[in-house]
């Protein structure tokens, strides 16, 4: 019986793939458990008058650790479940802010696509834009992870070019 739910395959990401995750509101809860959880007590995050009186930023600034977590949990639920191996580097830029009641969703673009010398193990890179519901990109990254070959005989040879 087909188990639903499990992660992709290096098999399943070549190079172009794309494809978009759920959304997820952010609340005014979430940006108090993560400043609290993390000591990101910055006033930006917690002094509402500062952000009244001061911000160029109008409503509850959400810090960029927040959103990008966000993102790699709806990531993690639909498309890494059994098959992600490591979280290896990443480039990050933040264009914007996200404030509570906005709605994110990440839409994802394989990158680059290789084997490794080991068996059974693909690099895959991904270009991960962070949406608010209007559709204005907050965060970039390109995460390199390692996952799970579906045929785990395959490898990258040592002068096989990358793909």
């Amino acid at each position: 019986m087909e188990t639903v739910g499990l992660g992709f395959h290096y098999e399943d990401l070549p190079v172009g793939r794309q494809f978009r995750t759920i959304g997820r509101t952010v609340t005014d809860a979430d940006i108090t458990n993560f400043i609290n959880t993390t000591g990101m007590v910055e006033n930006l995050f917690t002094d509402m008058e500062y952000l009244k009186t001061k911000s160029a930023i109008q409503g509850r600034v959400a810090p960029g650790a927040l959103i990008y977590s966000f993102a790699e949990g709806l990531l993690v639920q639909s498309t890494m479940q059994h098959t992600g191996m490591a979280f290896l580097n990443m480039e990050f830029d933040v264009h914007g802010p996200t404030i509570s009641g906005d709605t994110v969703h990440v839409e994802c673009e394989v990158i680059e696509a290789r084997l490794t010398r080991q068996p059974g193990r693909g690099l895959v890179r991904t270009r991960n834009v962070i949406k608010k519901q209007n559709g204005t990109a907050v965060i970039t990254y390109t995460p390199l992870r390692m996952v799970k070959c579906r045929d785990e005989t395959l490898r990258r040879d040592s002068d096989e070019e990358y793909r």
